[in-house]
Order: structure tokens, then C-alpha cells, then sequence
């Protein structure tokens, strides 16, 4: 659970860094999923940082799907937005309400439910079939970003952040499918594949999303599509269980850390520090 809550901690500063970055590279000429914006990008250091503190937070993730359910740590990945407020509060001197205070205290009790509950990871190691099923999700988010420009504002926000979110979720769920990393196997796995497409189109995504619309709807989203779909195939086809007669509280706890991650999703990007008077 530690590597979980590290892992939040480094996605959530990455996200305020990258958000600041995003935010102030100049836009394409499209309104969709831009490829060159990552290029654009990189060239500010915030973002680089940002991508280090993912980098950090992705071994962390690894090693805490080796011992815990996929619930549990997508949960805890939800809640890297309690800790982008908290971030957002500091560095940029944003001033959170009482009801966004209460819904990061709503997080870390969702969290602590399902730290009491969470049994260890399952013992299953999926099928060829889940395999493919995952690298055909992950293509299946590169042909949304590239459709997303045609659908309207707000509508383009959700679909970028909840394929952002869909791409995270295949990553959470390869991870658990990929057992031997030799050269060899990795080259015949296609859960291999699936992990590079999923994480690359979930990155570009959330860049855009970033950049453009209604940021608080793409992280909605992004929420979303990481945390219930990678939670139930951990539960329906990888054998994640709770301890014995906590399942209720795994469930509880579940819900309760996403809707205070929900409630914080206006945190998905920095806001901007109030101007101060000369």
C-alpha cells in the first residue's frame, strides 16, 4: 500500500507540472488529439520533471500491482487528485473551499477502507485471450483520440479523458499479464504491446485534454475509466479478493476514495495562480 500511495504522490505533483506545461505550449492548428503537442512540450522543463515524477510513479505502480488487488491500487491512483489539490494549494497558492478539503478527507478515508480490506493480489494469470483483448483496447484508444476533434467541446474533453483513463487501465491490467520480461517472451506476449500502446495513448490524450476543453470533464473521465473497468477485471479474471467478510467494506471504500477523486477533478488541471496587486 506504500508504493500505491507513493505511486498517487508522484502522479499527482507530475500532473500540476504538466498541466502548468501543457497550458502554456502553443496550441495546434486542430482541435483534436495534436501527435507534435508532446514534442512542443517536452521543451519546457516542468513537463520533463513531470514525466521524470511519472516515470517514479509507474515502478511504484508496478510493484504495488505484484502484491496488491488492481482495486485497490487504481483507487489509490484516483486519488493523485487529492494530492494535485493539496500540490495546487502550496506551489500555486490556490485556495481550496471547505467542500474540496472535505472531499480530500473523503479520499484518504476511502483509502484507509480499502487498506483494511484489501486481501493480496490474485492468483490468476489470464488467459491468451485477455491478452489480445487488452492490445485491442489499447488500439481502440488511439482510434478514439483520433476521432475525438470531430465531436463538440465538451463532449471531445470527456472522450479524451476517458480514453486517457481506458489507457492508464490497460497498463494497470498488463502489468498483472506480463510475468516473464526475457527479451523472448516479451517479443510473444501481446499483453507487452498492449502496455506501450495503452500508456503512449494515454499520455497523449491526457496532454491534449490538458490543453484544451473543459479539463474538469476529461479528468472526470480519466477517473472513471481507470478505476472500474482495470478493478472489475481484476476481480472477474485475475481472482482479486478481499479478506474474508471485508468485501463489503472493499466495496465501500472503492466508491468513496472515486467520488472524492471525482469531486477533485477540476484539480486535473493547475489552476492558474490569482494575480497579485503591484
Amino acid at each position: 500500500m506504500i508504493c500505491a500511495l507513493g505511486s498517487a504522490v508522484c502522479f499527482g505533483l507530475a500532473s500540476v507540472l504538466q498541466a502548468v506545461a501543457a497550458r502554456s505550449t502553443a496550441p495546434g492548428t486542430g482541435s483534436g488529439v495534436d501527435p507534435a503537442l508532446l514534442l512542443r512540450a517536452v521543451r519546457q522543463w516542468r513537463y520533463v520533471a513531470g514525466l521524470a515524477l511519472d516515470g517514479l510513479g509507474f515502478l511504484l505502480q508496478v510493484v504495488a500491482l505484484r502484491s496488491l488487488p488492481i482495486y485497490t491500487v487504481g483507487a489509490a491512483l484516483a486519488a493523485s487528485l487529492a494530492v494535485t489539490a493539496v500540490a495546487a494549494a502550496r506551489l500555486l497558492r490556490v485556495r481550496l473551499s471547505g467542500a474540496e478539503w472535505g472531499a480530500v478527507g473523503v479520499v484518504c478515508a476511502g483509502l484507509a477502507m480499502l487498506g483494511l480490506a484489501s486481501g493480496e493480489e490474485g492468483d490468476k494469470g489470464g488467459s491468451t485471450g485477455l491478452r489480445f483483448v487488452m492490445l485491442g483496447i489499447a488500439l481502440a484508444v488511439l482510434l478514439l483520440g483520433a476521432v475525438a476533434g470531430r465531436l463538440p467541446d465538451r463532449a471531445r474533453a470527456v472522450a479524451l479523458g476517458l480514453g486517457a483513463g481506458c489507457g492508464f487501465g490497460v497498463v494497470e491490467v498488463t502489468v498483472r499479464l506480463i510475468d516473464d520480461v526475457s527479451p523472448g517472451a516479451l517479443v510473444a506476449n501481446p499483453a507487452a504491446y498492449a502496455l506501450l500502446l495503452g500508456g503512449g495513448a494515454a499520455f497523449l490524450l491526457l496532454t491534449s485534454a490538458l490543453q484544451r476543453g473543459s479539463v474538469t470533464a476529461a479528468t472526470a473521465g480519466m477517473v472513471i475509466g481507470e478505476t472500474i473497468g482495470p478493478a472489475l477485471v481484476g476481480v472477474v479474471w485475475l481472482g482479486d479478493r478481499t479478506r474474508d467478510g471485508f468485501g463489503w467494506l472493499a466495496i465501500l471504500g472503492f466508491a468513496v476514495a472515486v467520488t472524492g477523486a471525482l469531486a477533485l477533478a477540476r484539480f486535473g488541471e493547475a489552476p492558474e495562480p490569482a494575480p497579485t496587486t503591484p
